[in-house]
């Protein structure tokens, strides 16, 4: 009885490990099993191998003030989507200089991210009230606002011409990085 089960154990990995098939889907299942273990934890540094930056404390920002957090000027990358400003740092693949989402880093991008428009002249250089977007856009930004809220650090808000600056206090980034580290 012991001999059977050797030999039919020994015949399952001699067809396992001959026919490419199945060990196309041994290599897929393996990957699979990594991907769920390891889950989606964030790497401890930025690819480049720079330690990321100190979280930001919140504060407000006008447009100009916005335009020095390009990836440029200032190595951290901001952008304002909906009237909140978020820190893209650590998707600068994405939303840095060179990035698909490049065009939007320290800028208003909720123009160009509820019309799908990736051009310079979708940005617009003054505040943007969006009361001319359709339904469908303004539910597109929404998605992306809930996406940016989820993955990225609130910083603050775009003040219209003439809005004075909210005063934050440190409670409020306390609770704010506590929140954001049970999501993650």
């Amino acid at each position: 009885m012991a001999d059977a089960e050797v030999e039919q154990s020994q015949g399952f990995l001699h067809e396992l490990f001959t026919s490419p098939l199945n060990l196309s889907l041994l290599c897929l299942c393996i990957f699979l099993v990594y991907k769920i273990v390891r889950g989606d934890r964030p790497p401890s540094s930025d690819e480049d191998g720079e330690p990321p930056l100190p979280k930001m404390k919140k504060r407000d920002f006008t447009l100009a003030e916005l335009q020095e957090y390009d990836g440029e000027k200032n190595p951290r990358i901001l952008i304002a989507v909906r009237g909140k400003v978020f820190d893209v740092t650590r998707g600068k693949t994405f939303y840095g200089p060179g990035g698909p989402y490049g065009i939007f880093a320290g800028r208003d991008a909720s123009r160009g991210l509820a019309t799908f428009c990736l051009d310079k002249e979708s940005l617009k250089d003054e505040y943007d009230d969006l009361s001319d977007l359709n339904s469908m856009q303004q539910d597109s930004l929404s998605e992306w606002e809930m996406q940016f809220e989820q993955k990225y650090y609130y910083v603050g808000k775009l003040l219209k011409p003439g809005e004075d600056p909210t005063e934050y206090t440190d409670e409020e980034d306390a609770k704010d990085t506590k929140n954001l580290k049970k999501e993650d």
